[in-house]
């Protein structure tokens, strides 16, 4: 099985005290987001690898080596997003670029550049956030990490419920067939220069005639030759329509539970319910956001 650390809320950046604290206990709850009295118990003994997807590694850093300790057959796989975006867009997230960069660079040098994927997206378009201002951008990105990463992973935004609550601070404008083109012409030189292969995740846009590489955020190919998995390893069925070439994984996280607020996210989609969820949160519960109930149903996941 393979650990999602997580696609729906960033569980390195603000809740990695209480994943810690799971390992330790041996196993975690996670409830179905569309049968919340369904409950999948999953124990770190059936683990075969972590990915740990992030805009902030550091408050993880110092549990990993515990982690290890405890379960020395799991690896880990390290997804870790660095947008170009100020506060406007990341309110509290702007702040951490320079930190994300200096971790990318340390996890690099213990992991190997192999299990470190660098993730910029969403890409968003308006009068700030240019198709010039990406490039640049990108390009200095890159030459700050890009000799230590192996992966480059970028989107563009999708028009979630968040992201047309927030149009009027967003003031999108949309791609047209050259921004692609110059997109995926100029990124893809910039990724290659540095040995680094770059794809685009569950992506409509096929940017392959301009130079982006065929890849998949966790993909079958990669499990196997990197990870040396091979049991499992089933495309991920959860998003049907969307290009996803993943294997299926195992997200431990919830919706609605990520402080962070970033305009474009599609996993907090109802903003009243943030503050409340992140207030039932313990880090001695065995799930993320709450306790279990004793109307609860729990059954153990293997896969």
């Amino acid at each position: 099985m393979i650990l999602f650390v997580s696609g729906r809320t960033d569980i390195p950046a603000y809740y990695a005290k209480w994943f810690y604290n799971r390992a330790l206990a041996g196993f975690v709850d996670t409830r179905n987001p569309f049968n919340r009295n369904l409950v999948s118990r999953i124990y770190f003994t059936d683990v075969e690898a972590i990915l740990f997807c992030t805009k902030r590694i550091r408050p993880l850093l110092d549990y990993l080596p515990k982690i290890e300790e405890l379960y020395p057959s799991i690896q880990f796989v390290f997804h870790l997003t660095i947008t170009p975006y100020h506060e406007d867009i990341e309110p509290l997230m702007a702040q951490y670029k320079k930190e994300m960069v200096e971790d990318i660079l340390a996890l690099s040098l213990k992991y190997g550049r192999e299990r470190i994927f660098l993730r910029y997206d969403p890409i968003l378009l308006n009068e700030r956030y240019t198709i010039p201002y990406h490039e640049k951008a990108f390009a200095h990105l890159m030459n700050l990490c890009g000799g230590k990463i192996g992966y480059v992973v970028t989107s563009f935004i999708d028009i979630y419920k968040n992201t047309r609550r927030n149009m009027s601070v967003l003031k999108l404008r949309e791609f047209t067939p050259d921004d692609y083109r110059e997109i995926g012409q100029k990124f893809s030189l910039i990724a290659h220069a540095k040995n680094a292969e770059i794809f685009t995740c569950a992506e409509k846009n096929d940017l392959r005639a301009f130079g982006f590489d065929s890849g998949a955020c966790l993909g079958i190919d990669y499990a196997k030759s990197v990870l040396g998995l091979s049991k499992g390893l089933n495309k991920q069925t959860t998003r049907p329509g969307t290009g996803c070439g993943c294997v299926k994984m195992a997200d431990i996280g919830d919706y609605n539970c990520c402080p962070s607020r970033c305009l474009y996210c599609y996993a907090n989609y109802d903003a009243d319910s943030i503050g409340r969820n992140v207030a039932k949160h313990s880090d001695e519960s065995t799930l993320l956001i709450g306790q279990l109930k004793d109307d609860d149903r729990i059954v153990k996941r293997s896969q």
